[in-house]
Order: C-alpha cells, then structure tokens, then sequence
C-alpha cells in the first residue's frame, strides 16, 4: 500500500517537474528587457521600462504556483512547504540587501521579491477562482495602500519592502498572485493559452485608451485641487518629531499616471495585459519553435543569477565611468541587440554547469533547514 502511494506520488512529482519551455522563455526575456532597460534603453524600446518586471512578477506568481504544487503534490506536507519558502526567502532577501549596499545606479527589487514569497503562503490554499477575485480586488486596493505605506514606512526597510512604495511587495501582489491563478491551469493547453492572449486584449486597450484620454483630465483636476490646499502641495513636515508626526504626506497624484514603476492601477493593468499576450502567444509557438525559444528559456532558467550580475555590472560601470557608462551602449545603433546576445550567451556559458551560481547557493541553503525521513 505504502509502495503504491510513493509511486504515485513520484508519478505525480515527474509530471509536475515538467517545464513549460513558453514560461521559461517569458522569464528570460523579461531578464532581457531589464538589461535593455538599464543599459541600452532609448526611444524604440522604450516600452520594457516598468513592464519588465511585470513581466516577471507574473512569471513569478506563476512558477510559485507550480513550485508549491508540486511540493506539496510530492508529499512534503505544509511544514516542508512553509520551511523551503522561508529559507528562500530568507536567501533572496539577504541577497538583496547585500545589493543594496553597493548602492549602484539601479533599484534593487529582491528584498520586496522575498516578501512576496512570504505574504503568498496564506493563499496557496485558495481555489483558482479565488485567486483571480482577490488579484482583481488587489490591482485597485493596493496602489492606494502602498502609497500610504510610503508615507508611514519610509527608514523603516522591512515594512518598506512589504509596503512602502511601487516596489515593495504590496504593489507587486495584483500581479504575482495573478500569476498565482494562473499556474493552477494546465499551460499546456492550447484553449488555456489563446484565453490568455484574449483577457490580455480585453485588458489592454480599453485602459490604454483610459490612459491617453481619460486620466490626463483626472491628474490635472487633482493638481489643480491640490494647488488649492496649502496642507496637501506645501506641508511643513518636521522629520525630528515623532512617528506619525514626521511622515511626508501621502502622494495620491500617483494614482492618477501611468509612469514606469509608478505602481498605478492602470500601469499593472496594462503591463498585466501585454504580458497575457505574450505568455499566450509562447504557449502557442512553444511546441513548435522550441528550438528558438532554447535561448531565453536558458536565461529564464538562470533569471536570479542574471539579475544579480546586471546589479554589479551597473555599480562597476558606475565606479568606472560615472554617468557616462550606461549611456554608452544605448547610443550605440542596435545597442539593445547586443545586449540581447550578451546576456544569452552569458547564459548560455552558464547553463553548462545545469544551474546558476545564485540558484545554487538558495538550493544548498534551503538543505540545510530540510529534515530527511530517516533522521
């Protein structure tokens, strides 16, 4: 009987180890558009910047899902589930910190990427629909509940990386949980896939039109109010007082645009949608194209190593050639191209030795904490 459930179990472990080559492939070209972002950004590819890591916080959500899934699928039970997430979390969010120290030129989102892993346990539980109706209630929930941790949590860093701002963890949640639901559907079938290129368009443009033609009118409205009111544009703020006392009021203008990384309603929305579209599309092409999607889904397998290095690159180039290096390269004609080549072939070096370095260290790290049967 014993026999029988193990191999069950194990059964079921293999299938769920499958990968999706489409969601490695979506991982490794939103890695690829960070590096365009940082080091080759300019007028024609412009459109990476903040939807990158959407990109990527949805690719997240969605191999979260699968992760825990197959964790618990293969027996481990909630206390082996709870103690892997912690220990990688604990890993990445040490990582990030370390990062932050160099202070390079570029904004450091592993310690928030942690917390998301935490503040997901609780809704692991949850059914699929679920998860979409909490997601849905979060893309208009958080942005205001962020901006206010912003204003309350700003020195404080672990409240700051949970909800301090457009790159902590709250404003990323709409997204990664998003992706959470997601990765409870069976990717590999074609309806799921053209269903996800459908929502992503009905998401997409009707809040791109609401951007071009709506929120304009509002921002202006709300500054031209806010003119008006002498506490909300000109507040004195005493930053020696006492907690609340010392905080800077709470930036609502912020709601009402549409910038990279401004943690909006409408800019999750329509990073949310474009990604929709794409992940669909790979689903669709991944069966016959793999031998072309092999290269980003190399670096989408290795995505924490490669965000790591660009990290240390930026800050290198930053002690080198300050203001200087990072524009270099976009200037260059096609710099975006070869940075695109770059980073595969850095990932294709890496590769070589099955996992990167960063991958590596989190799974030797999350060994340490795992108790095995027989002890």
């Amino acid at each position: 009987m014993n026999g029988g459930t193990i191999k069950g179990r194990e059964l079921s472990t293999v299938k769920e180890a499958k990968r999706l080559p489409a969601l490695d492939a979506v991982r490794g070209l939103a890695v690829i558009g960070m590096y365009i972002q940082h080091f080759a950004l300019n007028q024609w590819n412009s459109f990476v910047s903040g939807n990158t890591m959407i990109l990527f916080m949805l690719c997240s959500g969605i191999s979260y899902a699968i992760m825990t899934r197959r964790m618990l699928a293969g027996g481990g039970g909630m206390k082996f589930l709870n103690t892997r997430i912690l220990a990688r979390s604990v890993f990445i969010d040490f990582a990030g910190y370390l990062l932050i120290l160099l202070n390079g030129p570029f904004a450091v989102v592993l310690t928030a990427y942690a917390m998301l892993y935490l503040l997901a346990l609780p809704f692991i539980r949850l059914s699929t629909s679920k998860l979409f109706a909490l997601s849905g209630i979060l893309y208009f929930l958080s942005p205001p509940l962020m901006l206010i941790g912003m204003s309350l949590f700003e020195g404080a860093a672990i409240l700051s990386d949970i909800a301090g701002g457009p790159l902590s963890a709250l404003a990323w949640s709409p997204v990664f949980i998003t992706g959470m639901a997601i990765g409870r559907l069976d990717l590999h079938k074609t309806s799921n896939a053209i269903k996800f290129i459908a929502a992503g368009i009905i998401i997409l443009i009707p809040v791109k039109l609401m951007e071009t033609f709506v929120m304009p009118g509002i921002f202006q409205s709300y500054m031209e109010w806010a003119s008006l009111n002498p506490k909300i544009m000109n507040a004195e703020i005493d930053v020696f007082a006492m907690w609340p006392l010392n905080t800077q009021p709470v930036m609502w203008q912020m709601l009402f645009i549409s910038s990279p990384q401004c943690g909006s309603t409408c800019e999750l929305l329509a990073g949310t949608g474009g990604s929709l579209i794409l992940f669909g599309f790979l689903c669709l092409s991944g069966k016959k194209c793999g031998a072309l999607l092999k290269p980003f889904c190399n670096a989408g397998k290795l995505s924490l190593t490669l965000y790591v290095i660009q990290i240390v690159v930026g800050w290198g180039l930053q002690i080198v050639a300050p203001d200087q290096a990072l524009k270099f390269i976009g200037a260059i004609p096609c710099g975006d191209i070869i940075i695109t080549v770059l980073v595969i072939y850095l990932s294709y070096i890496f590769i070589k030795f099955k996992a990167g370095p960063i991958e590596a260290m989190i799974r030797k790290f999350e060994s340490l904490f795992i108790v095995s049967d027989g002890m």
